[in-house]
């Protein structure tokens, strides 16, 4: 969206509404800018979700598995949770033997993986890069659900 459409948009002139932006990127409101790509278009790609649990559940114990993880660049996010399991991750790679070759490095670099369960991608139904404001903000987008609102 140009500054134009973005200060028309929220009814102010450009300028203020500029400064406006810079503040909220300055205050880290704004993480960033992102460009949707259509990866398959590029390469075939296969998406995994994976279940994951560890030995031991000792603070060291998910820092070391976290702190690996984070420089696998196909694993594309990895989400620690409460409950029956320990992470979700979502992998993304050339095919599923690239992925199987990822888990067994996981599983040869002694990270205290425990178990993981496998789930492949058919296709995807609903994919948001976030949930919208309106959410947390209901003055600006109306009810929950709404699909219909509006967001200044």
């Amino acid at each position: 969206m140009t500054k134009s459409a973005l200060a028309e948009r929220v009814n102010l002139s450009p300028t203020p509404c500029w400064e406006r932006l810079k503040r909220l990127e300055k205050a880290g409101f704004i993480r960033g800018y992102h460009a949707d790509i259509a990866l398959d278009k590029l390469a075939p790609l296969t998406t995994v979700m994976v279940e994951l649990t560890l030995k031991q559940h000792r603070y060291q114990d998910f820092q070391t598995f976290e702190r690996h993880i984070r420089d696998i660049d196909e694993i594309v996010e990895c989400h620690a949770t409460g409950g029956g399991v320990d992470y979700l991750l979502k992998v993304m790679a050339r095919d599923i033997d690239a992925y199987q070759r990822l888990i067994d490095g996981l599983l040869k670099a002694d990270i205290g993986i425990d178990r993981y369960f496998t789930y492949v991608v058919t296709r995807p139904v609903k994919t948001a890069p976030q949930p919208p404001v309106g959410l947390f903000a209901p003055e600006m987008g109306g009810a929950p659900g709404n699909s219909s609102a509006k967001t200044r």
